[in-house]
C-alpha cells in the first residue's frame, strides 16, 4: 500500500501521492475501499475530512453551504416520515460500490437489516434510491457520481439541483449509467419506481427554503 495524504502547516489535506516513483512514469496507485478504511482507523483522516473514494483516488468533498443543508434536512425530515419501520434512510455516510469506489451521497434510502448495517455500508443491492443534492457541484455530481451509481446498479438515483429548483430522476441502470432520466419541476411530484411509499411533491422538497 502506498502512502496516505499528509497536511500542510495550516492542517489541510495534501494530495495523496502514492508510490511518487511510479506516479512520475506515468502509473498511478488506486486504493481499495479496505485501505481507505484502515487510512480512517489510523487515524489519517478526522471527523472533519469531507473525503470520498471514487476508483480508488481520495478526493475532497465540497463544503456544505446553509443552502445545501437546508434542503438535505428537509429531504431527511420527509424520507423519516414517510419510511418509518420500512426503510433505512442514511444521511451523508458513505456507501460501497465496488472495491475502489466508496462515495458519500446525501441521502441513501436502504432496504432494512437486523444489523442496522453495524458490519457494512450498504452496497447497490440494498439501496433503493440515491439522493445528491448539488449546486456548485452540480456538474460534477451530474457526469461523475450519478453515472457512476447506474454503472453499480444502484437501481434509482435523483440529482436535486438548488438553483434551477428542479428534480432530476435517474433510472434503468445499466453498464453506460442510467438509460432514463426525468426532470420534476415545480407543480410536479417525484416518486420512486423501487419504494412507492416515497412520493414527494417537488415544491415540498424547497418549502420554506430561501437563499441567505
Amino acid at each position: 500500500m502506498g502512502h496516505g495524504p499528509g497536511r500542510d502547516r495550516k492542517g489541510r489535506i495534501m494530495a495523496v501521492a502514492a508510490e511518487p516513483e511510479r506516479v512520475a512514469e506515468g502509473r498511478r496507485y488506486r486504493f481499495t475501499v479496505d485501505e481507505f478504511a484502515r487510512m480512517g482507523e489510523a487515524g489519517i483522516f478526522t471527523e472533519d475530512d469531507r473525503v470520498e473514494l471514487i476508483d480508488g483516488e481520495i478526493l475532497e468533498m465540497t463544503p456544505i453551504g446553509a443552502l445545501h443543508a437546508a434542503v438535505v434536512s428537509r429531504l431527511t425530515e420527509l424520507l423519516v416520515t414517510r419510511l418509518a419501520g420500512k426503510a433505512y434512510v442514511s444521511v451523508q455516510n458513505p456507501i460501497r460500490l465496488g472495491d475502489h469506489t466508496e462515495p458519500q451521497p446525501d441521502l441513501v434510502v436502504a432496504r432494512r437489516r437486523d444489523s442496522l448495517y453495524t458490519d457494512r455500508h450498504p452496497e447497490a443491492g440494498d439501496i433503493h434510491l440515491v439522493i445528491e443534492v448539488a449546486d456548485s457541484s452540480l456538474r460534477y455530481d451530474k457526469q461523475e457520481k450519478v453515472p457512476r451509481y447506474g454503472r453499480a446498479g444502484v437501481p434509482e438515483t435523483w440529482l436535486v439541483d438548488l438553483d434551477a429548483r428542479e428534480v432530476t430522476v435517474y433510472s434503468e441502470p445499466g453498464p453506460d449509467g442510467y438509460a432514463n432520466q426525468r426532470v420534476r419541476r415545480a407543480g410536479d411530484d417525484v416518486v420512486a419506481g423501487s419504494i412507492p411509499e416515497i412520493r414527494l411533491a417537488v415544491d415540498d422538497v424547497f418549502a420554506g427554503v430561501r437563499r441567505g
